[in-house]
């Protein structure tokens, strides 16, 4: 069974068609790179596989709703609550087993256990969003689903994020992760969907040759990096 499919979707605001007969699958243990400029459609697909939004027409078929992690330009953390609460919160919602211990385990895993009991109101940019890729892997989930997630990171953190997604792969979960940062979305791909004002430009495996030259990707398929 394929985990993820999304058959000849589209979606109008208004009369505009900001997508347009999208098709793809994604098998489990695999990352799929969705690329394309501003505009170009990628977060409208990320929200309808969410749940967030709906499509006009098609049909998307995903793993159970609880086993699926959304993380979007809205990161998601309460700014009021503390780092520890936060990710105690989310571990009772998806139902982790023993969510303290989880929350403490990832507070130490994205390096916030020396804040673990401050507001996330206080914290930087940087530091929020890791706080919010703890809260997307707190309970390993089967299908990520990533909006821009390299936003706002250091070098560090995008390396424990490449970390991250590297492990949720190895047990088994399907990502998919849009970014304007080819090469590091490149370098963890299996497939690559490049979209191109709604429609699909590309959607194929991801290839040697875009790892060294990914904007060779847009040069031959349409699109601008």
């Amino acid at each position: 069974m394929v985990p993820v499919s999304v058959e000849n979707v589209w979606k109008y605001f208004g009369d505009y068609p900001a997508l347009r007969e999208v098709n793809f699958t994604l098998e489990s243990a695999s990352c799929l790179a969705l690329l394309g400029r501003n505009g170009a459609g990628k977060t409208t697909i990320l929200r309808i596989l969410a749940g967030l939004s709906t499509a006009s027409k098609g049909e998307v078929k995903l793993p159970d709703r609880r086993r699926t992690a959304y993380l979007g330009h809205n990161i998601g953390i309460y700014d009021e609550l503390s780092a520890l609460e936060n990710l105690k919160l989310f571990g009772r919602f998806y139902e982790v087993e023993n969510p303290v211990s989880s929350a403490s385990k990832w507070l130490e895993r994205v390096s916030l256990a020396h804040v673990a009991d401050a507001p996330a109101r206080e914290f930087s940019r940087g530091m929020r969003q890791r706080l919010a890729l703890a809260r997307v892997f707190l309970h390993e989930p089967e299908m990520l689903l990533l909006d821009e997630p390299f936003t706002s990171l250091d070098d560090r953190a995008i390396a424990l994020l490449q970390d991250l997604m590297r492990e949720a792969k190895q047990r088994g979960a399907s990502i998919i992760l849009s970014t304007h940062q080819l090469r590091e979305a490149l370098e963890l791909a299996t497939k690559v969907v490049l979209l191109n004002r709604g429609q699909i430009a590309y959607c194929g495996p991801r290839t040697q040759a875009m790892v060294d030259d990914p904007a060779a990707l847009y040069r031959d398929h349409g699109g601008e990096a």
